[in-house]
């Protein structure tokens, strides 16, 4: 269970947290030059949490079970078959598994992210 560790991270530190650079695949790239990166903070077989962040353009996904909260930035969401979502700073999204998904990152977005693993 998350590493059997009890531990609280401030949220305000991880704007600014250090993160690993986390290469899109060329063909999730739909336009400009968006970057993503990324920083685990738990991880065990059943979820991961971590820091995940994503530079403006437009790339697409396929989802995992997430809930997520926005630390900066704006974007929209578009799910394919399901609505558009709209995010920015203090928002809570979740993600279903199989979603296929739209990311268009208007100004750098940086996440908090618990994901369900499949």
């Amino acid at each position: 269970m998350l590493n059997r560790t009890c531990r609280v991270v401030r949220a305000a530190s991880l704007a600014d947290q250090e993160l690993t650079d986390d290469p899109l695949p060329v063909d999730q790239v739909v336009t400009g030059d968006p970057r993503v990166a990324v920083h685990e903070l738990a991880e065990d077989d059943a979820v991961a949490v971590g820091v995940w962040q994503h530079t403006a353009g437009t790339s697409t996904d396929v989802e995992s079970d997430e809930v997520f909260v926005v630390l900066r930035g704006r974007a929209t969401i578009e799910v394919a078959g399901g609505p558009t979502l709209q995010v920015g700073p203090g928002d809570v999204g979740m993600l279903a598994a199989g979603a296929r998904t739209t990311w268009t990152v208007h100004e750098d977005l940086r996440k908090v992210y618990v994901v369900r693993a499949e």
